[in-house]
């Protein structure tokens, strides 16, 4: 039964793979398309990460955005203002995201915070990195920003390479987390998710395991915004913020499903067809956003995926 179930798994990975490479042929020449199919693909590899941080470790980083963008950062200040080529740039950004969020995991477990004052550490670790931006302008020219068109790999300034590249990030850690939950790390994850003491009675090292789930999802963050800095061609920390990247990541999963293959998946396009109903209002959509979080969280945590489960009576992943 079990050989059947990731036969079925691998199924789902190749369909989504195959029916995601497929949007270009049927976008067609429209940039702008391909722009939302790109942000889409993005989108739904940040929501990969924080499932892998909150989705199975009950780790609420509220700085995701924080963490991509300190990977994003580096790699474009060491290559614009330092001489850098972005190849050498871009692996020391993503070191910089795992190590931030390794360390805040381990000082969580170490400290024994839990899952709300996990959130209000990471959050305001996110206020410092916004106005640590804005404060070194020497090197990040502040909420001015920095441009970096030409500056990274050129694969990146074509808009269906640079959407192949960022689906190809998007399928290799869809990979990386199907494999990782299959491994004994993954019965870890699910027994800390279940009880994290009853867990570490049990003899898991809940310090090991969070620490891992935090630097790997820390990691994919890093990888997908420094890729976004390159291929949007200019950085700011708006691009960054709380609103842009964090908010969104969490309707994404939530839409979608936790702890599950297909969530960031489902969660990615649903969130992508309502970005663009409510953008013509502006700000508004913040709004927009918080009041469905709330919905969701009270009457629709489970996403997508479980809803789909229930009405087509099979197993989806």
């Amino acid at each position: 039964m079990k050989r059947g179930r990731h036969r079925a798994d691998w199924v789902a990975l190749v369909v989504v793979a195959a029916a995601l490479g497929l949007v270009p042929l049927a976008v067609g020449d429209s940039a702008y398309f391909m722009r939302i199919a790109t942000l889409m693909l993005i989108y739904m590899a940040y929501a990969v990460a924080f499932n892998v941080i909150f989705g199975h470790t009950r780790q609420l980083f509220l700085c995701l955005g924080a963490l991509a963008g300190a990977s994003g950062y580096v790699s474009v200040v060491l290559t614009v203002k330092f001489g850098l080529t972005a190849w050498l740039s871009m692996p020391l950004g993503i070191a910089c995201a795992a190590l931030l969020g390794g360390v805040f995991s381990y000082v969580s477990v170490r400290r024994g915070l839990g899952v709300i004052f996990v959130g209000i550490v990471t959050l305001v670790f996110s206020m410092i990195f916004h106005n640590l931006v804005l404060g070194m302008r020497g090197l990040t020219n502040g909420e001015t920003g920095i441009e970096t068109k030409g500056a990274g790999p050129g694969i990146l300034a074509s808009s269906p390479a640079s959407y192949y590249v960022v689906l190809a990030v998007l399928v290799l850690a869809l990979l990386v987390y199907h494999l990782l939950l299959r491994s004994r790390a993954g019965k870890a994850f699910q027994a800390i998710a279940d009880d994290e003491l009853a867990a570490e009675l049990a003899g898991i090292d809940v310090t090991f395991y969070k620490v891992l789930a935090a630097t790997a999802g820390s990691a994919l963050l890093g990888v997908v915004g420094t890729i976004y800095a390159y291929y949007s061609g200019f950085i700011s920390p708006t691009v960054y913020s709380l609103v842009s990247v964090d908010i969104a990541v969490l309707v994404t999963l939530l839409l979608g499903g936790m702890g599950s293959l297909l969530g960031p998946v489902l969660g990615g396009v649903v969130f992508t067809v309502l970005d663009e109903i409510v953008r013509p209002l502006g700000r508004l959509n913040v709004m927009v956003y918080g009041v469905l979080m709330i919905l969701l969280v009270v009457t629709f945590r489970h996403g997508l995926v479980a809803m789909l489960r229930k009405l087509l009576g099979v197993r989806i992943p």
